[in-house]
């Protein structure tokens, strides 16, 4: 198992770490800063620094097959670090950040849009909600600006955990229609936007919806006969 450092402090770069497994597909750390791809959010991408000062590319982070694993991708030319070696692990925070204030913003506009949410994807210049709305048109305008008022409001972010049995028994929380948050691990964690927003999310966000910054709706498209697509920017472009 890797200890996942994400989930108490989104906002941390860097830590030390040791190689415990070393496989084809990349390297295990016993810890790491780096998240692993899921619920539509990118892995993460940095270095590894070696003791001797060299450094390892990290292009992507994947959950492993045992429980509580996290894969870091080793670039295709990258020697891999030996397992029990000691490295210091880098995020690379521009990209991370940036999936940060999307994912927050993605759930800012399922509030914004009360219906089921049949997919959706986070990127660092963009990100898209599919809503099952099949007998509705959307104003694109007027999504954006209400997002926007949410986002100038400066409501804050935060975290908390239930038990699988109080997430049964409040189904409502999942705006998922398409996954559903993981059980049987005992606790599921709910991202909270005070007052707006409260589902399972095991991703990182912000810590208020103030440092999302503007965004534009760039795009409404009907995927299908139930599906409407909601498509976001930044509106500063990063």
């Amino acid at each position: 198992m890797t200890l996942a450092l994400f989930r108490d402090d989104a906002y941390r770069r860097d830590c030390t770490a040791t190689v415990t497994a070393v496989t084809p597909a990349g390297i295990e750390l016993d810890r790491t800063v780096f998240y692993p791809l899921g619920g539509g959010q990118p892995g993460d991408s940095g270095v590894l620094r070696r003791a001797d000062g060299s450094t390892v590319a990290i292009v992507d982070t994947r959950r492993g097959e045992a429980p509580g694993a996290i894969v870091h991708l080793l670039a295709a030319d990258a020697p891999p670090p030996a397992v029990g070696e000691a490295v210091h692990v880098h995020l690379d925070w521009a990209r991370r950040h940036a999936h940060m204030r999307m994912h927050t913003c993605l759930h800012l506009l399922s509030a914004v849009i009360p219906a089921g949410v049949t997919g959706g994807a986070v990127a660092a210049d963009k990100g898209r909600l599919d809503f099952d709305l099949p007998d509705t048109l959307l104003d694109r305008d007027a999504v954006g600006a209400a997002l926007n008022a949410l986002i100038a409001a400066d409501h804050p972010v935060g975290t908390r955990w239930i038990t699988d049995a109080e997430l049964d028994a409040s189904p409502e929380l999942v705006k998922t229609l398409s996954v559903q948050p993981p059980r049987g691990h005992g606790r599921v964690r709910l991202v909270e936007i005070a007052g707006i927003d409260l589902q399972p999310c095991g991703g990182t966000h912000v810590a208020r919806t103030g440092e999302i910054g503007r965004v534009v709706v760039t795009k409404i498209e009907k995927k299908s006969t139930h599906n409407r697509r909601v498509i976001l920017a930044f509106a500063d472009g990063a």
